[in-house]
């Protein structure tokens, strides 16, 4: 079930995985008072997966994403240290977009516009505390009323295709990938490949 649901069509977010890690270890460590038979299956599934997910559930982005879901914010866990991570990070984030937004957009010379910076990043709090505290259980439309927290969501929350950087490598290595030079050397076709990057440079 659980890789039915990271492998599917309709939840495609980064949100999505650590939610299905912990519920996956929360109902393999409920059979194992009902299931005595297959203790060592489940010991191997829980070591499993702590071995392969152990670091990756401890990313701060990865936790942020799942709290920037509307399908589960704060619910998925009850470990108050992995929300307080995730809340930081989201709150430095937000942080650093709204001082981008007001270097971009504010003029030097109009002296409202210099002290906006004081009360930009409490509104900016107060947006996320807004959103966390909201009863309704929307999906990705609730989002919408909370447009900081959306572009935050929509950056964690959007993966990367595996195959993208390996199209872009092989887009551009050319004839440097041929069967002529399968058995050149990493460094050798390393230095190559940075060589034909920069050729527009030299």
């Amino acid at each position: 079930m659980a890789l039915n649901l990271l492998q599917g069509e309709s939840s495609v977010h980064m949100g999505f995985l650590l939610p299905t890690l912990h519920q996956l270890q929360d109902k393999l460590k409920r059979l194992e008072s009902t299931c005595k038979v297959c203790q060592p299956l489940l010991k191997a599934l829980q070591g499993g997966i702590l071995k392969r997910f152990g670091e990756v559930m401890k990313e701060p982005e990865l936790i942020a994403a799942a709290i920037l879901l509307p399908k589960f914010r704060t619910a998925w866990t009850t470990d108050q240290s992995i929300l307080t991570t995730g809340l930081t990070y989201i709150k430095e984030q937000l942080e650093i977009s709204v001082e981008n937004d007001t270097l971009c957009y504010s003029s030097p010379s109009d002296e409202e516009d210099f002290f906006a910076s004081m009360n930009t990043g409490h509104s900016e709090t107060g947006e996320l505390e807004r959103y966390l505290s909201c009863s309704s259980a929307g999906g990705m439309d609730l989002l919408h009323s909370f447009p900081q927290v959306k572009n935050l969501s929509l950056k964690v929350n959007t993966a990367i295709p595996a195959s993208a950087a390996c199209e872009r490598l092989f887009s551009h290595a050319g004839l440097l990938l041929t069967a002529k030079r399968s058995r050149l050397h990493r460094k050798s076709l390393e230095s190559q490949l940075l060589l034909k990057f920069n050729s527009k440079i030299m």
